[in-house]
């Protein structure tokens, strides 16, 4: 399944975490889009995967117990 995650970051300091977590998924990662906005303090990444529902919603399920990040999954249906 194509899905596309969009992830905020707003603590700079939960980068490394996401990046962490970004990089363990990262066979199911087509493509990946980051903007830091320093100015807005936030930082926006967009991710496509090809996976399943389940290790999409795990991946979005543990960039959303991160502090200062917010995530939500796009799925082609």
């Amino acid at each position: 399944m194509i899905a596309i995650v969009s992830i905020m970051v707003t603590d700079e300091h939960a980068a490394d975490m996401v990046n962490g977590i970004l990089h363990v998924y990262r066979g199911a990662i087509l493509g990946r889009f980051g903007l830091p906005l320093k100015d807005k303090g936030v930082s926006v990444i967009s991710v496509v995967l090809d996976a399943e529902p389940n290790e999409i919603n795990a991946l979005t399920g543990k960039l959303g117990k991160i502090e200062g990040v917010k995530a939500k999954a796009i799925y082609n249906q």
